[in-house]
């Protein structure tokens, strides 16, 4: 079995409107490259998802794709992935993806990126895995995401804990730190 740690990187399928949506996605796909860890996302060529894995493969980073038949035109599937899968379905598509990573980082993105986000928080949530999921707040773009966490806190719908299974990184290098103290224990 292969000791080389993966990162599952969920992200838009767009731009967003801000460069520094777009910058942090080319650092976060340089530095898997530069950690010897192989970016594991969703096979897309377009948006943050593209930028994402031109810049590990630019830099010499693993790839590992996983893309839904029916999205394969949408996303315009990267084919030039070190290992390109594409599934039958959504729900199939994330669980290869996340089957296949030790790691979860979050950058901006919209519905599917929430999606994907809420479903390892709740399979962390409920005891299913202790994988690290980290946000990247580029911009500040999860401030409001954390704030609806902790109002769900508060609101006695969550215990205090849910908070401790997120790391907010303000930027990839502290991303970087996070995975780094992680992955060498």
């Amino acid at each position: 079995m292969s000791t080389t740690k993966s990162v599952c990187v969920y992200c838009g399928s767009r731009n967003g409107a801000l460069p520094v949506y777009g910058e942090v996605a080319t650092d976060t796909g340089a530095m898997l490259a530069r950690n010897g860890w192989r970016l594991v996302y969703g096979a897309g060529d377009v948006g943050l998802m593209g930028l994402v894995a031109n810049a590990t493969q630019a830099a010499g980073g693993k790839t590992f794709g996983v893309i839904p038949v029916h999205l394969l035109k949408w996303e315009v599937g990267k084919r030039d992935l070190d290992q390109f899968i594409i599934t039958e379905n959504m729900h199939e598509r994330k669980k290869v993806m996340y089957m296949n990573a030790n790691a979860v980082v979050v950058l901006p993105g919209g519905a599917g990126s929430l999606d994907e986000f809420f479903e390892v928080l709740t399979w962390r949530q409920l005891g299913l895995h202790a994988k690290p999921i980290i946000l990247v707040n580029a911009g500040g773009f999860w401030d409001p995401l954390v704030g609806l966490l902790d109002h769900v806190i508060a609101q006695g719908f969550a215990d205090a804990t849910l908070r401790d299974f997120v790391t907010l990184a303000a930027d990839v290098g502290e991303a970087e730190a996070a995975l780094q103290t992680v992955f060498t224990g």
